[in-house]
């Protein structure tokens, strides 16, 4: 039998319980936070890929992009708004790059929306 990938451990692990991110939400699993209002989350990724990388979480589960809905669009909003408001107080004026992982081929790892936004160093396009 193949080992599974990392993704598909995620997805299978996470698809009808909470994920870490629901736990951080709820304080019931540690995390750095940036900022908290009533509908989003920002807090320190775990596993940096740049000198500042963030994390910016809806509070509403939506498990992935491709699942939102027109009723979303001020939540959507509100990401990109609080990674722009997180990422001048982490100091990133030189700019920042913001990643949306969507689905298995996108890499995605927990299956609760999220934006990871990076920065603090030149940022090279393809990734690599």
């Amino acid at each position: 039998m193949p080992i599974p990938s990392e993704v598909e451990k995620a997805k299978r692990a996470t698809p009808k319980r909470d994920t870490v991110f629901e736990k951080i939400i709820r304080k019931e699993a540690p995390a750095r936070i940036l900022y908290e209002d009533e509908y989003v989350l920002a807090f320190h990724d775990i596993n940096p890929q740049a000198p500042v990388h963030f994390l910016v979480i809806p509070k509403k589960r939506i498990d992935m992009l491709q699942n939102t809905e027109d009723e979303d669009e001020a939540l959507l909003g509100k990401l990109l708004l609080t990674a722009r408001k997180v990422a001048k107080e982490q100091g990133l004026s030189e700019g920042y790059r913001v990643v949306i992982n969507n689905g298995k081929h996108g890499c995605q790892s927990v299956y609760h929306l999220h934006l990871h936004v990076a920065g603090g160093r030149f940022l090279r396009w393809p990734p690599v």
